[in-house]
């Protein structure tokens, strides 16, 4: 059974056909849409503001996924919010940060405190997101600090869309193994 805990007077919410791998640690205020799968060893600490994982996403093994506040004496919340059709790899941190739709982050990145992440969007291998950093949708972006490459192929397009949908059938054998 998953590490699933209330924090405060905040139970996550987890949708009926998600996946929540049995080492996964969910805290707090975390939403888990449709089909989503959280994977081993992944932690998702809703405890200062909202986490909330759409339709589809994956977060895979080992990703921390967090959230933040403003400056001392301020109460003003930042929320992860993470779109439908996200594949998150391998080993990433996410904080306080909004990923859009049909998005790849690559395996051991992370992605910083207001950065904005458009539909459609590869993020390379051990990149680096900065705060406020604003990535434009259909594009290719690697580095640290992470910079624009390329646009995307249509196949890698279809790809983003691909890799969600693959994830939620390898979810689901494990639920019914």
């Amino acid at each position: 059974m998953a590490n699933i805990r209330k924090y405060l007077n905040y139970t996550p919410q987890i949708a009926s056909s998600a996946f929540i791998d049995e080492s996964a640690v969910i805290i707090g205020r975390v939403k888990i849409g449709e089909n989503a799968s959280i994977w081993c060893n992944a932690v998702a600490r809703g405890d200062v503001a909202d986490i909330i994982i759409g339709n589809n996403s994956n977060i895979q093994d080992l990703t921390t996924l967090h959230v933040t506040h403003d400056n001392p004496g301020k109460t003003e919340e930042t929320p992860l919010i993470i779109g439908n059709n996200v594949t998150v790899g391998h080993n990433c941190c996410l904080h306080a940060c909004t990923l859009h739709n049909n998005i790849l982050v690559g395996m051991g990145s992370t992605v910083l405190d207001n950065a904005v992440i458009e539909d459609n969007v590869m993020i390379g291998a051990g990149s680096l997101v900065p705060p406020n950093k604003h990535l434009a949708g259909g594009y290719l972006y690697f580095g640290n600090p992470v910079k624009q490459i390329r646009p995307l192929t249509e196949a890698e397009i279809a790809h983003l869309a691909y890799s969600a949908e693959h994830y939620v059938e390898i979810a689901n054998n494990h639920k019914n193994s």
